[in-house]
């Protein structure tokens, strides 16, 4: 069942066809890019490191720097390695029925696969166009078992495109971006526990959906509804549609330590210091401002895929992580990666004084104050 559930090549050949092209650049200048991308990623390591007080990788490899049907490829090969395991769970736990009975379910399979194929890859085209950089979580296995269980990687024509289009110091704008995918490899690599609480935590989400046909149909016209209130300019998105109760409260969970990791890495990279990366605060405000900005029809894309939510993410947890920096100092903060039950719940990030008086014990009236503050 599981291989054919999502037609994965579909996918890789749906989003390549549907990518946008990116900035004209020639041989030589995209080589130095690379190169300056990979160059400033080493750099950004020593910083976060020095910043955050974590240990983080070793020796951790160089960014692997990628064009776009490259960001693609990586995606859907993290997707089949955290999807494909669950959906034989799935079809062993259901036996066969809704999608597997006999020779329909075998058609409906095939023509879902595909559908389901095309759709993953029209999305993949649209975030291949945005996506700065990410810390892969889950990569294939290698079978010499030499490769680190997570990856760097960096979109180059992305990062091109939004300097070229905010006018900003382009060493400055590739080191900050850097700032924060490094601070996210420090954490995946650093926080031993940390890696497989998430994928515990998505595991236990997809599981908790009902494939009861009823429950489905519902789904469905939940989703449509969702479409044509996002599309009126309402507050629908595609995520609050699909999820049963169970899914709810353990999306609660995902959401808050996803909300953490985001906003610790939205406020390194601006706290690491102007010394660091000069021109940062006009970097922020540029780039605060595309984030916001966008065609209606964009504003729509991200409202169903979540994206404002992810974009509130970044702002809430930056908020929670300089105001407990501020009260507790870095180390006091750093407790927060402890263990599971350290992790601050969704009441704890928009209150950060309740995961202090949780976790972090009594706050100092004399702490350092945090980056950014007299």
């Amino acid at each position: 069942m599981s291989a054919s559930m999502i037609d994965w090549n579909l996918a890789v050949q749906t989003g390549t066809r549907l990518l946008r092209p990116g900035p004209q650049v020639g041989h030589a200048e995209a080589r130095e890019v690379v190169e300056q991308l990979r160059e400033l990623s080493k750099l950004a390591q020593g910083h976060v490191r020095e910043f955050t007080g974590m240990p983080g990788e070793e020796d951790p490899a160089p960014a692997t720097i990628v064009d776009r049907p490259g960001w693609i490829r990586a995606n859907v090969d993290g997707f089949r390695v955290v999807l494909e395991p669950l959906m034989e769970q799935m079809s062993e736990r259901r036996g066969p029925g809704l999608l597997s009975g006999g020779a329909g379910g075998v058609v409906v399979q095939a023509v879902g696969s595909r559908v389901t194929g095309m759709q993953v890859g029209a999305i993949l085209a649209y975030m291949a166009g945005r996506v700065l950089g990410q810390y892969e979580l889950f990569l294939p296995p290698d079978p010499s078992g030499r490769a680190p269980t997570g990856r760097l990687t960096l979109v180059a024509p992305n990062i091109v495109h939004v300097e070229q289009e905010l006018s900003v110091d382009t060493r400055d704008f590739r080191l900050w971006v850097c700032l924060h995918e490094e601070t996210h490899r420090t954490q995946f690599t650093g926080v031993p526990w940390l890696r497989e609480y998430v994928q515990d935590q998505m595991t236990r989400f997809l599981l908790a959906s009902d494939l009861d046909p009823g429950m489905m149909l519902d789904r469905i016209r939940d989703a449509a509804d969702a479409v044509m209130d996002a599309v009126r300019g309402g507050e629908g998105n595609l995520i609050d549609a699909i999820q049963s109760p169970e899914q709810r409260e353990i999306l609660d969970r995902l959401t808050a330590v996803m909300t953490l990791v985001e906003g610790h890495g939205d406020y390194v990279m601006d706290a690491v210091g102007p010394e660091v990366v000069p021109s940062v605060q006009q970097i922020r405000s540029r780039f605060q401002g595309r984030r916001e900005g966008g065609t209606r029809l964009d504003k729509t894309i991200r409202r169903l895929l979540g994206i404002d939510l992810k974009m509130k993410q970044y702002a809430e947890g930056s908020r929670f992580v300089h105001r407990v920096v501020g009260e507790v100092g870095m180390t006091g903060f750093n407790k927060v990666w402890d263990s599971p039950e350290s992790l601050p719940t969704h009441a704890e990030i928009k209150e950060p004084a309740l995961w202090m008086d949780r976790v972090a014990g009594p706050r100092s009236l004399d702490a350092p104050p945090a980056a950014g503050e007299a």
